[in-house]
C-alpha cells in the first residue's frame, strides 16, 4: 500500500488529508480502526522513541503520546510493589511480561496526561500488555507485532474501533526529510545523533564526576525521551522510566517546573497516606486518578469539601500538610534530569534539586555555564555536557 487517506487533518475542516510514500511502500499496516492524522504523528514520534530506547537499553520499551509529546516512557525493569499498586497493575495475578511493565510504568507516570494516549511497545504485544492497554482510555497502539491473543483482545477494545497499527521494524526512512509550513517547503537531514553511547558522559565540568550505570541509562532514556518532545524540553528519569516531563514550554526554566511538579506527584503517590485514601468501590479509573492528583495538590480543598468528598471516599481523608509533602518529597534521590538544549541559569538546577535529582545531562554551552557548574557543585550533582542539541518540532 503506497498511501492511506484519512478522515481529516488536525481538525475537522481540514480535507483532504492522506498520508503516503514518495517512494516505496508505507511501512505499515492498520490492523483494525480508523487512525486519524494526529493518531499517526503520535504513532510515529512514539515509534522512533521505543525503538531508540530498545537499542539503547536492550530492554523492552514503551511510550504514551498526547499530542506529539509523550507523556511517559520506560523500560520493562521489574516493579516493586508500590509501583505495581500506584500503576494499578496489582490485580494481575501472573507475572507481567517486559514488554507488560515497560508499558505500566510508561502509563503510570503522569495518568492524566496520559489519559486517551496514543501507544507504542518495542516488541509483540502480548496477551498480558492488550489486557492492560484495554482496561484504559486509549486512542491506539502501534507495535511490530502482535499476538494472536492480543489483537483478539484489541479488537474488542472501544466496540471494534480501537487503532491497531503494525510498524515493520526493519524500515529505514530516507535520510533528508521534508514538511510544508504555510506552502512553503522545508527540508533537513534527519536528526540520526546516537544517544547510546557512554561517550555522552565524557565532558563532565562538575566536581562530583560519578555516574553508575544505572544512571547513564537513565540519562540516556532522559535524552531519547526529549528527541520526540515538543521544544523547549526537560526530563525527569528515575529506575528505567521518565516521571516528569516538560514540553512545548517557551522559557527552560518553565519546563523544570512543570516536568519538576509532574515528578514531585508520581513521588507523592507513592506517599503511604495517598496510597491508603480510602475510595469507594466502583469509582471510575479517570476520576480516581484526577482526585489523586487534586488531593496531593494545593487545591485539595476541590476533593474533601462537605457533599464533595462523598462522591469519591468512604470516610473524610485528613489532608497532605506542607510540612508531610515536603518531608516526603526530600526522600526522592537518585533522580536523572535530561535537557533537550543548554540550561542557561543556576535557577534550572536549584528547582532539579528539589525534586531529588542527583545527576544531569545537558548539551551545555551557555555563557553562564560557570553559574550553572557552581550550583551543580553546591548539592554534589553530577552533570556532562553532551554537546548535543535535541530540538524537535
Amino acid at each position: 500500500m503506497k498511501e492511506l487517506s484519512l478522515k481529516y487533518g488536525c481538525n475537522p475542516n481540514q480535507t483532504p488529508a492522506r498520508i503516503y510514500m514518495e517512494n516505496g511502500e508505507l511501512p505499515l499496516k492498520v490492523l483494525n480502526g480508523r487512525p486519524g492524522y494526529i493518531n499517526f504523528l503520535d504513532a510515529l514520534n512514539a515509534w522512533q522513541l521505543v525503538k531508540e530506547l530498545k537499542c539503547a537499553t536492550g530492554l523492552a520499551s514503551a511510550a504514551s503520546f498526547k499530542h506529539v509529546s509523550p507523556a511517559g516512557a520506560a523500560v520493562g525493569i521489574p516493579l516493586s510493589d508500590t509501583l505495581r499498586k500506584i500503576y494499578f497493575v496489582d490485580d494481575i495475578a501472573t507475572p507481567l511480561s517486559p514488554i507488560a511493565t515497560a508499558y505500566a510504568r510508561a502509563r503510570g507516570a503522569d495518568r492524566m496526561s496520559s489519559y486517551g494516549d496514543f501507544i507504542a511497545l518495542s516488541d509483540e504485544c502480548d496477551e498480558t500488555t492488550a489486557l492492560l492497554i484495554k482496561r484504559e482510555v486509549s486512542d491506539g497502539v502501534i507495535a511490530p507485532s502482535y499476538s494472536e491473543k492480543a489483537l483478539e483482545i484489541l479488537k474488542e477494545k472501544r466496540k471494534g474501533t480501537y487503532n491497531v497499527i503494525q510498524i515493520d521494524p526493519s524500515y529505514v526512512p530516507e535520510p533528508v526529510e521534508r514538511k510544508q509550513v504555510f506552502g512553503i517547503t522545508f527540508e533537513q537531514g534527519r536528526n540520526e545523533v546516537d544517544l547510546t553511547s557512554d561517550n555522552l558522559f565524557n565532558n563532565i565540568p562538575t566536581s562530583n564526576k560519578n555516574f553508575p550505570e544505572s544512571a547513564k541509562r537513565d540519562l540516556k532514556i532522559a535524552l531519547i525521551t526529549l528527541k520526540y518532545t515538543q521544544s523547549n524540553s526537560v526530563c525527569y528519569v528515575k529506575d528505567g522510566q521518565a516521571i516528569g516531563i516538560g514540553a512545548g514550554q517557551q522559557s527552560r526554566i518553565h519546563c523544570t517546573r512543570l516536568a519538576g511538579n509532574k515528578a514531585d506527584i508520581w513521588w507523592m503517590r507513592q506517599c503511604p497516606k495517598v496510597m491508603d485514601l480510602p475510595f469507594k468501590e466502583g469509582i471510575r479509573r479517570a476520576d480516581r486518578d484526577n482526585t489523586i492528583d487534586v488531593y496531593i495538590g494545593d487545591e485539595y480543598e476541590d476533593v474533601l469539601r462537605e457533599g464533595v468528598w462523598q462522591q469519591f471516599f468512604t470516610e473524610k481523608p485528613e489532608p497532605l500538610t506542607a510540612s508531610e509533602k515536603k518531608t516526603w518529597i526530600a526522600q526522592n534521590t537518585g533522580v536523572c534530569l535530561g535537557s533537550d538544549a543548554f540550561f542557561p541559569f543556576g535557577d534550572n538546577i536549584e528547582r532539579a534539586h528539589k525534586s531529588g535529582v542527583a545527576y544531569i545531562a545537558q548539551a551545555g554551552g551557555s555563557v553562564r555555564d560557570d553559574n550553572v557548574i557552581e550550583t551543580c557543585d553546591k548539592y554534589g550533582i553530577a552533570m556532562a555536557f553532551t554537546g548535543v542539541r535535541l530540538f524537535h518540532h
